[in-house]
């Protein structure tokens, strides 16, 4: 079923308007409507249909390649099988959505040979078995075997390639109506020359014009609905779910009963550089306030600033200006949250504590707060290089909120103050130095605690009892965020400034680089040194946690590292941190052109060798046994030379009125007749016609004359 006249030239402009290639659908509307004016028709086989079908398909997939490139694929989809929630199905739709807007508005690109083929060709259609893997085995087998061949049919491809144009340009940006009218007018162009004759036209137009309008108040009820969706905060359930660390507030599991749970999935992949050594804390995130189990940013929590990229497009973004940072470290991480103005991934980096500058990091936006956190906004998968080892962490002195009432650094909840005074006063740390009052804390963690995953029911003393004061006055015995809180509050009770710090512990090495898995998420405390002016790193957890982690990882824990390994590789693919990539791509460009000129170029030449080797190799054409041709071959030795292209009866007759062989005239005719037909005639000659055939030549041949 043939298109209207220039509906698919207008469609292809209307494509081109809507996605922004209005010079490509332009120029591809003209070639397009050009057929009905060019009447040269370009003749192809079935298996030229079949190499210009298997060239599109090689194209799509190019496509898809580079949108997963240069876009967002599903990569997101393994996170969101991992970790379900909120974040992790933003972050797949988004990605998918990306990549499929890209793929889908370049699909009438991707086909646009093969319509082409079609229009410039004699057939009305496409052979269906171009298009069906099972027709064509079938046909295949056939051919094989030497059966019947099935009965070939064809499809006019013309509507569904006027269909795939109006998907693709449905793929717009524009926020207009725009689209559904010019949509409409073309759908009502295109079914214009198949109405039905049995109604009036106004019934026709009215019923057209009806759907017209009920399409769009329902894809106006539609829009409404989905921008009341979008107005909820994703970010807020996000944080519901705990799926990512907030630089604004942690939920600690002090209190939780029962035996904490870490996974061993690998999150973070680190490459040292310049023999630096292994830095052994990656930050993410400080806070300042405690309450109710939960750490708080306070001051810090709205107080995040812009870091301008240095020099742009460098990918050096420096978080301390004039600091020296003699040694780097490789950092591969996910961004895991999604940001709520524009939908882009974004998450805070693991760093080390005196992290300098970030270098190669392919990051949008990047900002930073007086607590240390790095929020940076990009691709959902980052591979950078952190510089530190200057000994100064870029976090802002203690008190510097100078409105406050109180300085965060030092503020302790009153319901704790009982607890930690009574361990104060066992210390004897009166009047001592900061570092005797560290000392001292260190050794009280020491002596005293020791660290465990499992939390039994709590035996109710008192009613003022909170569970930090009883870990430190009963139980002895917590995880990490025990320690790191109550170290902390100590140090503050003490008239020492600390901050409470979360990120992960750096231990475990994998062959020339170290891995960090979940289960290594850690937090300690920051102590701020007097003398240096800068904060450092002060952890009470024992040791052994590593130890009592690492027993709670799976036999089967290989199998988990390597298929984090092979999700690492792929993220680096997919979002464009290594240049692999780069290399599929260009390498398939030699790939499509020798595919376009094996379909333009090589199968003509293929058939005007099998036409040449038909007409000079004996046996392979009907009546190449001719003896006619003994008698052309002997009046050519006799001068008689039959010019190149001269047909065989214009050349008798010229032969016939040469003198000598005047009397040969009737047998040379008679010849030729019983040639043609034996060359020529679908049914050949008879046995005694072909006797008669071979005879007359004999006698022709034994003329006096010759």
């Amino acid at each position: 079923m043939k298109t209207p006249p220039l509906l698919l030239g207008a469609t292809l402009l209307f494509w081109g308007w809507q996605t922004g290639f209005l010079i490509e659908g332009a120029i591809m509307g003209v070639v397009l409507e050009s057929s009905r004016l060019i009447k040269a028709r370009w003749e192809l086989s079935d298996d030229d249909y079949a190499r210009i079908w298997t060239f599109s398909t090689l194209l799509a997939l190019t496509a898809m390649i580079f949108a997963f490139a240069s876009n967002a694929g599903p990569a997101s989809f393994s996170r969101l099988v991992e970790n379900p929630g909120v974040t992790a199905e933003r972050v797949a739709g988004n990605s998918s959505a990306l990549t499929a807007i890209a793929f889908i508005r370049w699909l009438p690109m991707i086909f646009f040979l093969f319509i082409v083929a079609q229009l410039f060709s004699p057939r009305e259609g496409i052979p269906l078995e171009t298009l069906s893997f099972i027709l064509w085995r079938r046909r295949k087998k056939a051919l094989k075997a030497g059966w019947p061949l099935p009965p070939a049919r064809n499809i006019n491809v013309s509507y569904p390639y006027f269909v795939t144009c109006l998907f693709a340009a449905s793929a717009h940006g524009a926020q207009d109506n725009a689209f559904f009218w010019g949509l409409s007018g073309l759908l009502a162009w295109s079914l214009w020359p198949h109405r039905s004759r049995r109604f009036l036209l106004i019934v026709w137009a009215g019923a057209l014009a009806l759907a017209i309008l009920l399409g769009f108040f329902g894809q106006y009820g539609i829009g409404r609905l989905v921008r009341l969706a979008e107005e909820y905060n994703p970010q807020w359930l996000s944080h519901l779910m705990g799926q990512r660390t907030d630089p604004k507030e942690t939920q600690t599991e002090i209190g939780h009963i029962g035996r904490l749970k870490l996974s061993g999935k690998i999150v973070i992949r680190l490459g040292l550089k310049n023999g630096a050594s292994v830095p052994t804390y990656l930050r993410e995130a400080t806070y300042r306030i405690y309450r109710s189990q939960v750490w708080h940013a306070g001051s810090s929590r709205r107080d995040f600033t812009g870091v301008t990229e240095t020099p742009p497009d460098s990918g050096k973004w420096p978080l301390v200006l004039n600091r020296t940072n003699p040694v780097s470290v490789d950092v591969s991480c996910f961004l895991e949250g999604i940001n709520a103005q524009d939908g882009n991934p974004e998450g805070l980096l693991p760093l080390p504590l005196d992290c300098g500058q970030l270098e190669n990091l392919p990051a949008y936006v990047v900002q930073k707060n007086s607590a240390g956190a790095v929020l940076a906004e990009g691709p959902g998968f980052v591979v950078f290089d952190a510089d530190y080892g200057s000994g100064s962490a870029m976090d802002a002195p203690p008190n510097t909120g100078g409105f406050l009432l109180f300085n965060e650094d030092l503020a302790v909840p009153q319901r704790e103050k009982a607890a930690l005074d009574e361990i104060i006063s066992g210390l004897d740390v009166g009047g001592k130095s900061d570092e005797s009052k560290l000392l001292a804390v260190r050794e009280f963690f020491n002596r005293n605690f020791k660290y465990s995953l499992w939390q039994d029911v709590p035996r109710v003393v008192g009613t003022n009892e909170t569970p930090l004061s009883r870990f430190l006055l009963r139980t002895h015995s917590g995880h990490c965020e025990y320690f790191a809180t109550a170290t902390v509050l100590l140090l503050r009770e003490l008239h020492i400034p600390a901050r409470y710090a979360v990120g992960y512990v750096v231990h475990e090495g994998s062959g020339r680089k170290y891995v960090v898995r979940q289960r290594d998420a850690h937090a300690w405390c920051l102590v701020w040194n007097r003398e240096a002016r800068v904060w450092q790193s002060f952890d009470t957890t024992p040791g052994s946690w590593v130890a009592a982690e690492e027993q709670q990882a799976s036999s089967l824990q290989f199998l988990s590292d390597f298929w984090s390994w092979v999700q690492f590789q792929f993220a680096k693919f997919r979002w464009g941190q290594t240049e692999v990539q780069q290399y599929i791509l260009w390498g398939l460009v030699p790939v499509l052109g020798l595919l376009l000129y094996l379909i333009l170029f090589r199968s003509d030449r293929r058939r005007h060798r099998r036409k040449l080797k038909e007409v000079l190799e004996p046996g392979n054409w009907p009546g190449f046994d001719s003896e006619f041709y003994r008698l052309e071959k002997k009046l050519a030795e006799r001068g008689f030379t039959r010019a190149a292209g001269e047909p065989l009866s214009v050349w008798l007759q010229r032969v016939v009125e040469a003198p000598e062989l005047a009397g040969l005239q009737p047998s040379l005719h008679s010849l030729l007749r019983l040639h043609y037909r034996y060359r020529f005639d679908p049914q050949g000659l008879n046995q005694g016609e072909r006797e008669a055939l071979r005879q007359e030549v004999k006698m022709c041949l034994a003329d006096k004359n010759w």
